[in-house]
């Protein structure tokens, strides 16, 4: 076959840079945003955080995002046309669209990456509440530091200390250690007998319990430890030694038959070993809180739903005007040239962050008016929504509207939600109407909560419940949806009435 060199037009589409800097920071949370931006002042010597816009850049420059007011169903109809009749809404595109390449000189020298005035919320300074928190380990080799032993136990006693998990537990049994130590120490030192020993001495450190090797013996520990006048002590640790399976499958008429107590004496007993700790390094080793920026904010004034971006999530940022001004559009110098693209590279950022403002500004809104009953009754009023729903009412793609909720979060009077959480698939109902998922979740969560604790509702019985107020839903798909919430089955919820 002979080659040939051949001409062929044709046309595809490209995402330019511009473009993918636009959806790269519409999908990054406001953590990530707040880097992304902290890397851009560093490299680009156009951009400055700006502390006062409003008394250096006249207000037509400004670059804000709109706020939206949701108004009562009475009137909405009425106030939007009149909104729409006295006031211009920025209308917002794609983030593909949002980059025309022949727009560059009349792009705003300044941007807030949120409007000024946009929340209530200026001024306010959060305290920083983090802090080193204590592990369990160095909390057992505190304790062991001020315990007096001899260098082959304190040995003994280390080993066992980093056996112990979070939760409290040896991970390892005594055999283990022992082989552990066998190159450390002689075996006359690390004998059966004298790692039992030092383990002995370790679960009475604080917590009690701590160091056990299963639950019988963690309670155990704390019931010797418990005064000898507290009420249904005996009782307790005979059950704990011997009936504790039945005990955790609560099989209370085998438990009140077979220790030959009554079902209020039981009920003391269960008390007491429920007020136990079964997993004691968790009152030691507590997990570091994570604190989340809400991105939007929703609040009802005046009978209406306002939704306005945190101002705080981040910070505000504009080109400085002073090396702007040293840009000589004649000049080809290789400073010159730097400073043109460090300004088209500051644009083009302030650019992109404008339209992932108004993008996640009307997506927000969009949200919020879906969503009014949920504001206004709980979960319970909760509708049906997913992306395209949003998507085909805002003119966007779905994976847009995905990438606007990936990890961004608003604050509602009932509290703070993901996005992503308002977004639930829909079970018919027999009116021939639609009931969201979360609804349907939150339904399940108020049947459990008053079922008689004595006989508590099989899934079959609340599919029953729900079917008789119109919810066509199967057994399983209660049981799913228990399960998501953790809610153990019915057996696993029967206590002693």
């Amino acid at each position: 076959m002979k080659q040939a060199i051949q001409l062929r037009l044709g046309q595809h589409l490209t995402m330019t840079p511009q473009l993918q800097q636009a959806i790269r920071l519409l999908q990054l949370s406001t953590l990530e945003l707040q880097g992304e931006i902290q890397e851009a002042l560093d490299s680009n010597l156009m951009l400055e955080l700006a502390e006062d816009e409003s008394a250096d850049i006249p207000s037509d420059r400004l670059m804000s995002a709109p706020s939206y007011d949701t108004p009562p169903a009475a009137h909405q109809a009425e106030q939007n046309d009149a909104s729409d009749a006295s006031s211009e809404e920025p209308k917002t595109q794609e983030a593909g669209e949002a980059f025309a390449e022949n727009d560059w000189e009349e792009t705003h020298e300044s941007f807030s990456a949120v409007p000024s005035g946009a929340s209530d919320q200026e001024g306010r300074e959060y305290e920083n509440l983090s802090g080193q928190v204590e592990t369990l380990r160095e909390h057992l080799q505190w304790q062991l530091r001020l315990t007096p032993m001899n260098d082959s136990d304190r040995a003994i006693a280390e080993a066992i200390i980093d056996a112990v998990n979070d939760d409290g537990y040896l991970s390892e049994s005594l055999e283990e250690i022992q082989k552990g130590l066998a190159a450390e120490l002689s075996e006359e030192d690390v004998t059966p007998e004298a790692i039992a020993a030092v383990l002995h001495r370790v679960q009475r450190f604080d917590p009690l319990g701590v160091a056990a090797r299963d639950l019988r013996e963690c309670l155990l520990i704390q019931l010797q430890h418990c005064p000898d006048t507290t009420p249904r002590l005996e009782a307790a640790r005979r059950l704990v030694d011997d009936y504790l399976p039945l005990l955790g499958s609560r099989d209370y008429a085998q438990l009140m038959r077979r220790m030959k107590l009554g079902e209020e004496e039981l009920r003391e007993v269960v008390q007491l070993i429920q007020s136990l700790h079964p997993r004691p390094g968790e009152q030691i080793a507590q997990r570091h809180a994570d604190y989340i920026v809400p991105d939007v904010y929703v609040r009802k004034q005046k009978s209406r739903w306002r939704v306005t971006l945190n101002p705080e999530a981040t910070p505000k940022l504009r080109i400085n005007h002073q090396y702007a001004s040293l840009i000589r559009r004649a000049n080809n110098s290789l400073d010159n040239n730097c400073l043109k693209n460090h300004l088209q590279e500051a644009r083009w950022f302030l650019k992109s962050l404008q339209s992932r403002n108004e993008t996640l500004l009307r997506v927000a809104r969009c949200i919020v008016e879906r969503q009014r009953d949920f504001l206004e009754h709980g979960e319970e009023a909760m509708r049906p929504l997913v992306l395209h729903d949003v998507a085909e009412a805002l003119g966007m793609h779905e994976s847009t509207i995905s990438r606007v909720t990936r990890q961004k979060y608003l604050h509602t009077p009932r509290g703070v939600f993901e996005l992503k959480y308002f977004f639930s698939s829909h079970v018919s109902t027999e009116s021939g109407g639609e009931c969201s998922a979360t609804a349907i979740r939150a339904l399940i969560k108020k049947l459990v909560a008053a079922e008689h604790t004595g006989k508590p509702l099989s899934d079959s019985k609340i599919a029953e419940l729900l079917v008789s107020q119109g919810i066509n839903v199967a057994r399983r798909t209660v049981a799913k949806y228990r399960e998501a919430m953790a809610i153990p089955p019915s057996n696993e919820r029967k206590h002693l009435v």
